[in-house]
């Protein structure tokens, strides 16, 4: 995939997803437990809605990252259990790649296992938040494979940023201390009740489950 079209979209996705998270206006808690909330709204782009999930993590972000981030290999293939496989297809920078994220099969294999490929950027904020944002893309390297039905994503993303006024941990503590936190939000646009889409993040982490 051209290096510069790749950039084009992961910058796209990235601004969109920003601009989700800096409104507030017409969510609705569809559900909420344990610190965790999940909200919905209809999508104003195509017939279907928007889900958010958002809760607080003990941790300093970069520590909480390390469980998330997209990348083969990386802690989230081990806890994750809606993750069955995760390769990068194209390395672009060290921030920019084609992922290829496959899912078991679920509802007793009634949902057959399917994979999605996608466009991921990496990117950090000055105020310490560091985000993930994907978006659906083509890959010649990356063509249908037998056994998994190829999924389809709408832009979507996570937040993991610091709540402000926790402090760090200290140094010397070999936990993070209750007073260092972080805050995250995951973004899933679905285009139906139930559909394909499936967020890079991964709304069903332990820490921020979604609906």
């Amino acid at each position: 995939m051209d290096g510069a079209l790749a950039a084009q979209m992961g910058e796209a996705v990235a601004e969109k997803v920003l601009r989700y998270r800096r409104d507030r206006s017409g969510w609705k808690i569809c559900q909420e437990g344990n610190g965790v909330s999940v909200s919905w709204r209809p999508s104003v782009e195509f017939p279907g809605n928007l889900y958010r999930g958002e809760g607080i993590v003990n941790g300093p972000p970069e520590k909480v990252w390390d469980c998330i981030k997209p990348l083969a290999g990386s802690l989230r293939e081990q806890w994750d259990e809606n993750v069955s496989h995760f390769e990068v297809i194209q390395s672009i920078t060290n921030t920019l790649c084609v992922t290829r994220t496959a899912t078991p099969s679920a509802a007793m294999k009634l949902i057959s296992p399917r994979d999605f490929v996608d466009v991921a950027l990496v990117k950090k904020y000055e105020d310490g938040t560091i985000s993930s944002n994907a978006t659906n893309v083509e890959h010649p390297s990356c063509p249908p494979k037998p056994g998994y039905v190829r999924g389809f994503n709408h832009p979507c993303g996570c937040f993991c940023e610091p709540v402000p006024g926790s402090a760090p941990p200290a140094k010397l503590n070999p936990r993070p201390a209750p007073s260092s936190l972080c805050r995250m939000v995951t973004w899933m646009l679905s285009s139906c009740c139930g559909g394909s889409t499936q967020h890079r993040a991964s709304q069903r982490q332990r820490s921020v489950p979604a609906c």
